[in-house]
């Protein structure tokens, strides 16, 4: 969404914004950061702009409800990811002395006007999980099989050690036989 921010150049002291933008991110795109994750409904954003003696400063706050698979077992998620965005808002000619690093830092105006979608959807990027889980303690599924582990041991030999942790498994019984020698 692009605010007018004219009247808050002219001397106004507050614009209020409450609007919801739909994410058209594909989750098919293997490329996109979002891979795998749908959003059902469009961002809700809400949010100011405050003017204080030519001192701008925006705060929002937005909220998406999304889906995805947990990172182990596969089953389907669902939840609501929020984030707050607050930067310091500025015309572009007033910033033209600072570094591209620092930039980031202000919301800039382009001739009276202010797009914060792109803003918004950089700090999606930034904050959003790169995975999810169905629970804390998820056990996945099984290496071999493919069982969801969560339901329930499975019948195969999974308790096969993975081959490069042998060399550990052998300091570790080395280890206890040294200490049964000990006693």
């Amino acid at each position: 969404m692009k605010l007018d921010l004219r009247p808050l150049l002219a001397g106004d002291r507050l614009l209020e914004f409450d609007y919801e933008l739909p994410l058209d991110i594909t989750s098919e795109d293997a490329g996109s950061f979002l891979f795998g994750v749908g959003f059902p409904s469009p961002m809700k954003v809400r949010g100011e702009i405050t003017n204080t003696a030519g001192y701008m400063r925006l705060s929002l706050d937005a909220s998406v409800d999304y889906q995805a698979e947990c990172a182990r077992c596969l089953a389907p998620v669902s939840g609501e990811f929020t984030l707050s965005l607050e930067k310091t808002v500025a015309p572009r000619d007033v910033l033209l002395d600072l570094d591209e690093d620092k930039l980031d830092d202000y919301a800039i105006i382009e001739d009276g006007f202010l797009d914060i979608d792109e803003q918004l959807l950089e700090q999606l990027e930034m904050e959003f999980p790169l995975r999810f889980f169905c629970k804390e303690d998820c056990r996945g599924l099984c290496q071999r099989c493919g069982k969801n582990l969560n339901e329930g041991e499975c019948d195969c030999n999974h308790k096969e050690i993975d081959p490069r942790l042998e060399p550990l498994r052998k300091i570790l019984e080395q280890m206890k036989q040294e200490e049964n020698n000990k006693k």
